[in-house]
């Protein structure tokens, strides 16, 4: 009998499922699940992209300098600080695995995105939830949750799949607060979706016990690429680079996300129209006895009576050709996460909630 094992803690993990994408027998749909940006890249990143059809035979930079460099100029830190990674999912895990391992704690909130204890799991170390305020991060519970053996705290901000948010002077206080071997990781996911939010950055700065994670693959509309990148204290991003691959992040994700950031015209317009369109969907599913909390990301959390309506609901969208989010595997089985789409998406499935509260199903 094979006496092969995976490590400990590995067998723990439930295998991630992103969003739906396909609806059987149903042809012509519209994607609601996966809080991607509707309107796509920009003309500019699409045009970087093209650009390096040409040279897929070549190795990338292995140390990220010229995109480094751009998210530098654009938002003001120091270059030597910041990290690329496959996704913000990647730097998450080299925290893990630099910083947490067996007998180490990793704190995450009640309604908090999953990587964060599946990272804390492979990397062998244990991931403790903490409950949330009415599903808002609740700065108190998680520092009476911080042991000696607490070593990453990570906040989503604003979270998700709740859209919340808390005030920086709240973040300052947990990072003011936690035990001495503990790095608070501010994911900043959403960030850009909340004007004049720095996702954490100054905090960053004030401190050595903070880092902060971002991503392309939201506002900037490059999910398919997976870019990512994270600011920090040079010690804690010196570690991290030890354990990066030299060649983790592809040319065209490299070149593309340079041209991307630099294009911060687009980013107003995405998150302009994707405040107005929340809003007016938040009104929307409102007056159709869906209430939700006010979200400072690119999604609704709606909230329905009971699990089993939010599932029926869900089933009446998906024959209506509408895919939104179940989000159940996050403690909210009562609700449904839509992400917020263009004009001709939010009224589609407006309409079609308002439907099936009204009988339709």
């Amino acid at each position: 009998m094979s006496k092969i094992t995976p490590q400990s803690g590995i067998l723990d993990i439930a295998v991630y499922q992103g969003g739906s994408a396909h609806v059987e027998g149903v042809s012509n749909v519209v994607k609601l699940s996966s809080n991607e940006n509707p309107f796509g890249p920009s003309d500019a990143a699409i045009k970087a992209f093209e650009a390096t059809a040409r040279s897929l035979h070549r190795y990338p930079s292995s140390d990220h300098a010229e995109l480094r460099g751009a998210i530098a100029d654009v938002h003001d830190l120091d270059p030597e600080r910041i990290i690329c990674g496959a996704g913000s999912d990647e730097i998450i895990a080299f925290l893990c695995q630099a910083y947490a391992g067996p007998g180490d704690e990793v704190i995450h909130t009640e309604h908090g995105f999953a990587m964060y204890a599946i990272s804390a799991r492979a990397a062998g170390a244990t991931p403790v939830e903490v409950p949330e305020r009415s599903r808002v991060t609740d700065v108190d519970a998680l520092l009476a949750a911080c042991t000696e053996r607490t070593k990453l705290v990570f906040i989503a901000n604003p979270n998700n799949p709740t859209g919340t948010m808390i005030a920086s002077s709240e973040l300052a206080r947990l990072a003011a607060n936690l035990p001495s071997q503990a790095i608070l990781v501010l994911d900043g996911a959403y960030a850009e979706y909340v004007e004049g939010y720095d996702g954490g950055a100054a905090l960053v700065d004030g401190r050595d016990n903070v880092v902060m994670t971002r991503t392309f693959s939201k506002i900037y509309g490059l999910g398919a690429l997976r870019i990512g990148w994270g600011y920090g204290p040079k010690h804690i991003i010196d570690v991290l680079n030890r354990i990066r691959g030299p060649f983790n992040v592809s040319n065209s994700a490299l070149q593309t996300a340079e041209a991307a950031v630099r294009d911060q015209a687009y980013v107003a317009q995405c998150r302009d129209a994707n405040a107005k369109w929340r809003d007016w969907l938040a009104h929307a599913l409102g007056e159709h006895g869906v209430p939700s909390d006010t979200s400072l990301a690119n999604f609704i959390l709606a909230r329905f009576g009971s699990e089993e309506e939010a599932e029926e609901c869900d089933t009446y969208l998906q024959s209506q050709g509408l895919i939104v989010r179940r989000v159940k595997g996050y403690k909210l089985p009562n609700a449904l996460r839509i992400t917020v789409g263009d004009e001709a998406s939010c009224r589609q499935v407006a309409h079609a909630v308002g439907q099936f509260k009204g009988g339709a199903r």
